[in-house]
């Protein structure tokens, strides 16, 4: 398998027939493509794993096969005769969504926490239909609460909501900040573990108040955010959570609550928003016509929406070796995807249980019982402990007709 990567997206505007471009049109929006992964491999499959989102950075879910047209080295490859196919993207990529509750004194204990959890009921229901979906809660104190923790059961998320309404502070205060640095950290971990070589993770942070606790500053959470590579939302409650700092959380999106009765609609919109983000990643795959050499590989997309009047069109490029294709490809393959990076996750972790082992086989006892020689002397005590039981074991033999008299040799005796 040979891979090559080259991310590069541009938009276009069409009208009339293929390679029509246009500079400006008033009723042209352009489409963002951006290429993920680029795989091929023998006979002669090429797949590329990209995301489409509009010049607002919404995005693009719901295209089929026929909006797609695939050009290498600039001539059109045929539709029928290149077998193109959109194949399901969960046989590469896999997608985690973590929800962060506040169940801090002022949300657990001050009513109306029923409604909080039917709204985290809905939206594990929505997400859950593409995603693995992860149910934690924190209060003031250090560490998270796992209320539903990731499984590859579905429904696991939406049977572990009750829970939540049972769920009492041991800490009042609100630990936002250690909370959501904690939260970005047990995404990582959770999606490590996943098998696929594409992985994506996404945090939503649902908060009714500012950090109390100052474990950790501000500026440090806001930095993990910003150098973590997970989408990340945040849902405001009340009128405490100010909202330029609920942009600083989530920086993908946030949605606010005026009072509890509005909480089930933040939380179903930033629903539709990650349901939309995960139908937005699209995986191409088509049998290339070219048989050796290094190609390169145009994707476009034209999506055009009859009741606003618009166009909206877009294109991506990559690279691929046709070195040694021939017949017999199926599309419908799974593409070949490096998995070098999720394979090196794993191997440390093994590795780093090895060096805890290796002092035991050095066996290093004499360097102690040269101390323990050393500190025989001013320690007298310890030494005949350790004779003493040393020399009971040869003289068993006389005591017990001493210890005959008294019962214990009867119960020696049988």
């Amino acid at each position: 398998m040979r891979y090559t990567r080259r991310v590069k997206f541009t938009s276009v505007c069409r009208s009339g027939g293929v390679g029509a471009l246009f500079v400006a049109a008033a009723s042209c929006v352009g489409l963002q493509l951006t290429a993920i992964k680029t795989a091929s491999h023998r006979p002669s499959n090429v797949a590329v794993f990209f995301r489409i989102e509009n010049e607002s950075g919404e995005p693009a879910a719901g295209l089929n096969v026929g909006q797609f047209r695939i050009y290498e080295d600039n001539q059109l490859v045929s539709l029928f005769e290149s077998k193109q196919t959109i194949v399901s993207p969960e046989i590469a990529a896999t997608h985690y969504t973590m929800l962060l509750v506040d169940m801090s004194g002022s949300v657990a204990l001050g009513g109306g926490s029923d409604t909080i959890v039917q709204a985290v009921g809905a939206f594990a229901d929505r997400v859950e239909k593409q995603q693995h979906v992860g149910i934690y809660a924190f209060d003031g104190s250090p560490d998270l609460y796992p209320i539903a923790p990731f499984t590859d059961q579905p429904g696991s998320a939406r049977a572990g909501v009750q829970a939540l309404g049972m769920f009492r502070p041991r800490d009042p205060s609100t630990n936002l900040n250690g909370a959501v640095v904690k939260a970005l950290d047990a995404l990582d971990a959770a999606l490590a573990k996943a098998p696929q070589p594409l992985k994506f993770g996404t945090l939503v942070v649902f908060t009714d108040g500012t950090d109390r606790a100052n474990r950790v500053s501000n500026d440090e959470m806001y930095s993990r955010v910003r150098d973590k590579p997970f989408d990340v939302f945040a849902i405001g409650l009340g009128a405490e959570p100010k909202e330029d700092q609920l942009r600083e959380i989530g920086k993908n999106g946030t949605a606010t609550a005026a009072d509890r009765s509005k909480v089930f609609k933040a939380f179903d919109d930033i629903g539709a928003r990650i349901e939309a983000r995960t139908k937005s990643y699209y995986l191409l795959s088509y049998c290339s016509p070219s048989r050796a050499g290094k190609h390169e590989v145009r994707i476009e997309a034209a999506l055009k929406d009859p009741k606003a009047g618009t166009d909206e069109s877009g294109s991506l490029t990559a690279e691929f070796d046709a070195t040694g294709f021939g017949p017999g490809c199926d599309p419908k393959t799974p593409p070949s995807f490096d998995i070098t990076k999720a394979a090196d996750t794993l191997i440390p972790k093994p590795e780093a249980e090895k060096p805890p082992e290796k002092p035991k086989e050095e066996k290093k006892e004499e360097p102690p019982e040269e101390k323990k020689e050393t500190k025989a002397p001013p320690r007298p005590s310890p030494a005949p402990r350790h004779y003493a039981p040393a020399k009971p074991l040869p003289l068993p033999p006389p005591p017990p007709p001493e210890t005959t008299a008294p019962p214990p040799p009867q119960d020696f005796n049988p």
